[in-house]
């Protein structure tokens, strides 16, 4: 926020929404400051086991980068922590609300592990389009242009962002290309309903089908084998013409019927507003989609494609000869 020409995130988090370009900073290479977010670090000689009992992701023999989520026992998502594996020490980073809920959790598990549960002193850094030269860096999995997470300390934050050398952008930035990307924040774009389904991105990069037990995996494990997801989030088009966008967390209409949710909503350089939407798998291609008077329209190369009859639903009919 020192930087010239600064604007606050609304609500202020403590970094900038832009920096007097709104538009302009969204042309890549760039860094963008995401020290609002906060780091946990977990280690000890039982830290892999420890947390891979519960979260999504396989952490026995994980690799350096990595994500996961945390569910309750339901299967609906409560946390998504992008992870960092260094030295068998592991570090968890995610928005600051949702990191002040998972420590506490993860204290409360630890029972007879031996592992150390504390927050880090590390500010996060976001590089899009290419590989940074500074700082403890991971190859985010995601379906945008090139992105590493940085992590460096937070005393060190300006300094590592001159050692870049890159263009800072503002949160502006890295939002429109999040929303692109199909990649929501847990707070932002989902509710207390959402399982991890409903999020196709996440199954591929923060959930392990194959591991063994977790809290909420029969939820993961029954709609991958025997269903879809209700719901499922897309990326939208927000009608530009409109005085005033729709506000983050309304519902979607079509046909005076509420038929989903609004999330993050930003202007993109390239496409104008859009923003994220949690809609129900029903309502996908339906026509007069809307919050109140201001018109929506689905991107189609965000909407999932049909992989087909479900495994567990394919043996099933076989037992039934069907």
């Amino acid at each position: 926020m020192a930087r010239p020409g600064a604007a606050p995130a609304t609500p202020n988090v403590g970094v900038a929404w832009h920096y007097g370009n709104p538009l302009g900073e969204q042309r890549g290479p760039f860094v963008v400051d995401r020290s609002h977010h906060r780091v946990l670090k977990v280690s000890g000689p039982d830290a892999a086991a420890f947390l891979n009992n519960l979260l999504s992701q396989q952490l026995i023999d994980a690799p350096p980068s990595t994500a996961a989520l945390n569910l309750d026992a339901q299967g609906r998502i409560l946390h998504h922590v992008g992870i960092w594996l260094d030295n068998d020490t592991f570090f968890l980073e995610g928005p600051a609300a949702e990191i002040a809920t998972l420590k506490p959790y993860l204290l409360r598990m630890v029972f007879w592990s031996d592992v150390e549960i504390k927050e880090a002193d590390l500010a996060l850094l976001t590089v899009i389009g290419e590989e940074p030269t500074t700082g403890m860096k991971r190859r985010v999995q995601w379906g945008g242009p090139e992105r590493w997470d940085v992590l460096v300390p937070r005393e060190r934050l300006g300094a590592a962002v001159d050692k870049l050398g890159l263009p800072l952008a503002g949160l502006m930035a890295f939002t429109a290309e999040r929303v692109k990307a199909v990649e929501p924040e847990v707070t932002a774009d989902l509710d207390e309903k959402a399982i991890p389904h409903e999020v196709p991105r996440w199954i591929e990069s923060a959930v392990h089908l194959d591991k063994g037990c977790y809290r909420g995996q029969e939820t993961v494990a029954r709609v991958h084998n025997l269903g879809r997801s209700p719901r499922v989030l897309v990326m939208v088009h927000i009608d530009g013409s409109a005085p005033e966008l729709p506000e983050p967390g309304s519902a979607i209409t079509a046909g005076g019927r509420k038929v989903g949710r609004l999330g993050t909503v930003v202007h993109d350089c390239d496409y104008g507003p859009i923003g994220l939407a949690l809609i129900k798998r029903s309502a996908v291609g339906v026509p007069g989609l809307a919050v109140e008077d201001v018109a929506l329209q689905i991107d189609p190369d965000t909407i999932p494609t049909d992989d087909g009859e479900r495994p567990g639903r394919a043996a099933q009919n076989r037992l039934r000869g069907r």
